[in-house]
């Protein structure tokens, strides 16, 4: 029996990269999967029901559940759509995993509202889109008598809470608040018997390979690569730590993972390193004295 046997998981962005390698494992390990994809390019223009329905076929044909979804999840209706049709389709929602995502970099000072506006609706609201609607299920669940052993995990980036990385100002903002938005779900969904956790990864994937520094190393990387070596930065790679937060072996809530190579890291956030303090009111050159 798999670690998912029964279960129902909703995956966005799930038909290329990371997301591909979430839906397959999990149906491998007998979960029935949503597959969620808009089909767009790297800066999310366009659609294509391709991606989507190629892994959900994929599945299929390897004996696994699975069906195929193109709604885009920055919008609040599509969002709701894809919850639903979890639920119409195989009975019920037991895990979310939050991973679409695109690429609009740009230079604070270049940056126009579309860019910025794109990258957060994308990740921030597409996050916060499916993880409403679930929520908004399991909660009737749990009021229903029916409580729920659920799990949700988010994508947050190094990006973003780790290391900032120039150019990425909309991406690394809302990579950032996600992390914080699992905290604060894990915090509001216990009660309701779900789980919410992140990673940051990092992989090769056509978001990675299309970043300044990061697609060097990565296509780097890869061509020393011969047949049958372990590859550390496959996205595949990624997807067991997923596996099991989403999973009932894991009881972990409300923590970030640095998932990449060969490590995997709890990380911390904002946290006090230095302190000063006055019996009095604040002067300015008093805190330049004193705080560097």
């Amino acid at each position: 029996m798999g670690a998912l046997e029964g279960k129902v998981a909703v995956v966005t962005g799930a038909g290329r990269g990371i997301g591909r390698e979430h839906a397959l494992l999990f149906a491998r390990e007998g979960a029935a999967i949503v597959v969620n994809d808009l089909g767009g390019s790297n800066a999310g223009e366009g659609s294509d029901v391709g991606p989507a329905q190629e892994v959900a076929d994929e599945i299929i044909a390897a004996g696994g559940r699975a069906v195929a979804n193109t709604e885009n999840v920055a919008h609040w209706d599509g969002a709701k759509k894809l919850v639903d049709q979890a639920v119409s389709e195989f009975g019920g929602l037991d895990i979310v995993i939050n991973n679409a995502g695109i690429l609009r970099d740009a230079f604070i000072a270049g940056m126009d509202e579309t860019q910025w506006d794109a990258v957060v609706a994308v990740h921030l609201k597409g996050h916060a889109a499916v993880l409403h609607h679930a929520s908004a299920y399991w909660k009737q669940q749990s009021k229903a008598g029916n409580q729920p052993n659920a799990a949700v995990v988010n994508t947050s980036s190094a990006s973003g809470v780790t290391v900032p990385n120039a150019g990425q100002a909309n991406y690394g903002a809302a990579k950032a608040a996600i992390a914080a938005l699992t905290l604060v779900a894990a915090d509001e969904l216990q009660r309701y018997g779900v789980r919410v956790n992140a990673i940051a990864p990092i992989a090769r994937t056509r978001l990675t390979l299309a970043t300044p520094g990061m697609g060097e190393i990565m296509a780097a990387e890869a061509e020393y690569l011969e047949e049958g070596d372990f590859d550390a930065f496959s996205p595949a790679n990624i997807s067991p730590l997923v596996a099991y937060l989403a999973s009932d072996k894991c009881a972990i809530t409300g923590k970030v993972f640095a998932v990449q190579g060969g490590a995997i890291s709890e990380l911390a956030g904002w946290h006090d390193v230095k302190t000063i303090e006055t019996e009095g009111p604040w002067l300015i050159d008093d805190i330049a004295a004193r705080l560097p």
